[in-house]
């Protein structure tokens, strides 16, 4: 599983000019799921987004968790962060789980959040959508539970 974390001062996610989610200060989850993925995976990435220390402190450090400033998560499925452009100019999605996969472990990853007391928001599994967002920093982190 990989994933995209982005602090954010706001975002929104807009499905056929609807907004379908909508945080305020947060962080924004760019979420793709491989083919060798499982619900460990979900757990692992969870773990990690709640608690990852990337919002300051009184100091002015980056110390505190989404959970400790009690912000809010977006969490948007993207199968292109599987895409291998290695070969080519057109990239390989070989690695990318089939869409029923990584719809249910998607789904366990947004649970996990919630189960962590953490306010989440959600795009549109599989629609076309338009991510609004305005990065606090900006700060943009890359995770993979490999």
């Amino acid at each position: 599983m990989k994933s995209v974390v982005q602090r954010v001062a706001s975002a929104r996610v807009v499905v056929e000019a609807q907004s379908v989610g909508q945080i305020g200060p947060g962080l924004v989850v760019l979420l793709g799921v491989a083919d060798d993925d499982d619900e460990r995976d979900a757990a692992w990435m969870a773990e990690k987004v709640a608690g990852l220390r990337i919002f300051s402190d009184r100091a002015g450090k980056m110390n505190l968790s989404v959970t400790d400033v009690e912000g809010a998560v977006l969490v948007v499925s993207q199968f292109t962060l599987l895409g291998d452009c290695r070969k080519g100019k057109r990239p390989s999605f070989v690695d990318a789980a089939p869409p029923e996969t990584a719809r249910k472990l998607y789904l366990a990853f947004v649970t996990e959040l919630r189960n962590r007391g953490l306010v989440t928001e959600t795009g549109r599994f599989g629609a076309l959508m338009m991510v609004h967002l305005v990065n606090d920093g900006p700060v943009t982190l890359l995770l993979d539970s490999k």
